[in-house]
């Protein structure tokens, strides 16, 4: 049995309907092929096995994003068709239904896990539990949602280096002028500002820690408080 081919990777063309190779050369789209959006990966895994195919991608600083996969209109339209059929059967709404809870319920104690990895990174003194708790609850919020992109999703590091490095840049936005701060475009610029930011964040937890008060001036207790009253 022949192994399909893995299907090429480009970028997107100067022109409609051409595709730029790592060498900088440029290719023409076949005619009689379409462009098949990102958002459907099972349809997309499958175009992929079926033949030839080229997909499309395009770097934004680290990350690179999926414009979608070129592959002859037939294939597309056909894997289509076979896709829906299935997906109109009762089994697989049944499967479904299954998937999301399953997916629900590790979600749900994803959350918890993180949560309590927070607390334990941010250790506040006793007169500072509640405003702990609610940092935590913020934190655990802003960085679990399944495919928000945070620190929190990726499975490369540890809970607990997942945690910290969440509450670091959580406060970098709520509690520094960060988010509005003009870097200049040097290389290594931005990440001598994310660590000159990151170290006084952990000034403002050590105080918390050690139970002493910093009072309403505070920037991580102001941005608690008016989160707080917002809600």
């Amino acid at each position: 049995m022949t192994k399909p081919m893995d299907p090429l990777i480009f970028q997107p063309g100067p022109r409609p309907r051409t595709v730029r190779e790592s060498n900088d050369s440029i290719r023409k789209v076949p005619s009689d092929w379409v462009l098949l959006p990102p958002g459907d990966a099972t349809l997309t895994r499958r175009v992929k096995k079926a033949g030839e195919a080229w997909c499309i991608q395009q770097r934004k600083g680290r990350r690179v994003f999926s414009l979608g996969i070129w592959a002859p209109k037939t294939t597309i339209d056909r894997l289509k068709r076979q896709l829906e059929e299935e997906r109109s059967t009762e089994q697989y709404q049944k499967k479904r239904q299954s998937d999301e809870r399953r997916r629900a319920k590790k979600q749900t104690e994803y959350v918890e896990d993180f949560t309590l990895a927070v607390r334990q990174f941010l250790r506040f003194h006793v007169r500072h539990r509640s405003l702990g708790e609610r940092l935590a609850r913020e934190v655990a919020r802003h960085a679990t949602p399944v495919g928000s992109g945070t620190v929190a999703r990726t499975q490369k590091i540890p809970i607990e280096r997942r945690a910290e490095a969440a509450v670091i840049a959580w406060m970098r936005h709520q509690t520094t002028a960060y988010d509005s701060m003009v870097i200049p475009r040097v290389r290594g610029k931005r990440r001598e500002v994310r660590r000159m930011l990151a170290a006084r964040s952990r000034q403002i937890l050590d105080q918390y820690r050690t139970g002493a008060a910093p009072g309403p001036a505070c920037p991580l207790y102001r941005s608690l408080s008016e989160d707080s009253a917002s809600k």
